[in-house]
């Protein structure tokens, strides 16, 4: 997951030194008694049991279904594989209503349930919940797609299938769900080697998964690697209000690539960010609602999120982009794991630094504006140590709560001052973030 360098370290902390924008900007000072900035109020927590057992988190966006979703792994050599299903309706109370597991968990290897989303789809709600077993039993299962119509009943909450990678075994580490412009809802998940891979979620719910698989996106061929030696590591995808076009934003082997999809048969690179100073991995990687600015993430210790800026692509002028405009982080001496676009905002799960929220408003000199700390322990020593603590973050757009999941110490919810929810025309943007409107079935004229 993670690939050490010693002149990458180099390189970062270099440009740490330069352009990094940080903690020290924002109101307050971290202290074991202060683990927040004054402007986040703990709203809530629940601690879900086990150390290095809690991978990502997905939030339904309807008030009316105040639902988590937390994936459970073991990451170290027991814990449990499945997912949690949390009750936020009262967002100072959160409380577990199902703790869903695989069968046979003694009989598993490392890792389990990893990425989460959920979607609706003809007036019914789903979550699918991604699988990652390298080797071992199900290591051909790729995710579990649940019925969640019936919640806050958890005996009404059923699978409704299993989607299999037998070809490519060692499940999706990392999924995202879309809605297409053509209206259907796609998973976009990753595979081992090569490729992600996307599949028509419509069909799958009405059981038709045999044929659900409808694209394919190759890795570009970053020097002269086979494409059994590259992959993709996060995946997004977002509507390109100047162009029309669905775009698909991934970082892996190289760096971070956007492509094309409106024609799922004929996915087409537009833009690639490789030959970065640095970077030979890329991790998370989201744009700005307009699709000009893009925050970028490698996953290694020193490593600060960078900030790009796509103009000179969409201009036509270049088709790949080398160096970053700013970057940020909190902590020169950490890393963070997965962030979140409400422009100007970014929501961050800092690992060791926990919940960080920075501002985008100048993007050349982005600016902490809040932060708490959920995990205050020692780092990991056996494992990889900068390694422990905030893994996701969501934000539920309604209303503004922020909602984060620790490794260690559970599930958060947060308020921030002044935030109290979001919609991109209030910024000038577009209304487009992680959050899809399932029931708008066509992006044509919507936007």
């Amino acid at each position: 997951m993670i690939e050490d360098s010693p002149m990458k370290y180099l390189a970062l902390f270099t440009l740490a030194l330069l352009t990094v924008g940080s903690t020290a900007n924002a109101q307050g000072t971290w202290t074991p008694a202060n683990r927040g900035s004054d402007n986040i109020t703990v709203v809530g927590h629940i601690p879900l049991g086990g150390r290095l057992t809690v991978t990502d988190l997905d939030i339904e966006q309807e008030l009316s279904r105040p639902y988590a979703y937390v994936g459970r792994a073991s990451l170290l050599e027991d814990g449990p594989k499945g997912m949690d299903i949390i009750d936020f309706s009262d967002p100072s109370n959160p409380k577990v209503i199902l703790r869903w597991r695989l069968p046979d968990q003694d009989l598993h290897m490392n890792r389990g349930g990893m990425d989460v989303k959920n979607f609706k789809w003809n007036g019914r709600y789903y979550v699918v919940q991604s699988f990652e077993f390298p080797q071992g039993p199900d290591n051909d299962l790729g995710a579990i797609v649940f019925d969640v119509t019936g919640l806050p009943d958890p005996d009404a909450v059923t699978e409704v299938t299993r989607i299999l990678n037998p070809d490519f075994p060692g499940g999706f580490h990392n999924i995202f769900i879309y809605m297409h412009s053509n209206g259907r809802p796609l998973l976009l998940t990753t595979v081992r080697t090569g490729k992600a891979n996307i599949y028509d979620l419509g069909r799958v719910v009405e059981g038709d998964v045999e044929n659900a698989l409808v694209g394919e996106i190759p890795v570009p061929e970053v020097g002269g690697r086979s494409s059994r030696r590259t992959s993709f590591h996060d995946l997004y995808a977002a509507w390109h209000p100047d162009t029309g076009q669905d775009r698909f934003y991934a970082g892996g082997t190289g760096g971070y690539y956007i492509f094309d999809i409106t024609d799922l048969d004929n996915p087409s690179l537009e833009i690639s960010l490789t030959g970065i100073n640095g970077v030979d991995w890329g991790h998370t990687f989201t744009p700005s609602p307009d699709g000009r600015y893009v925050v970028a993430e490698a996953e290694y210790q020193y490593a600060p999120l960078r900030i790009f800026d796509l103009k000179p692509a969409l201009d036509g002028e270049v088709t790949n982009i080398r160096r970053p405009i700013s970057a940020w982080t909190a902590n020169w001496k950490n890393l963070v794991h997965n962030h979140e676009v409400r422009w100007p905002y970014v929501f961050v799960s800092g690992y060791l630094d926990g919940l960080q929220i920075f501002s985008l408003m100048d993007p050349e000199n982005p600016r902490t504006v809040g932060y708490y700390d959920t995990y205050v322990g020692p780092p990991t020593y056996d494992w990889i140590q900068v390694i422990n603590g905030a893994f996701g973050v969501d934000v539920r757009n309604e209303d503004g709560l922020i909602v984060v999941s620790d490794m260690t110490t559970g599930f958060w919810t947060f308020r921030m001052d002044g935030f109290n929810g979001w919609n991109g025309e209030d910024w000038g943007m577009p209304d487009i973030s992680s959050v899809q409107k399932w029931d708008e079935k066509s992006k044509e004229g919507t936007r």
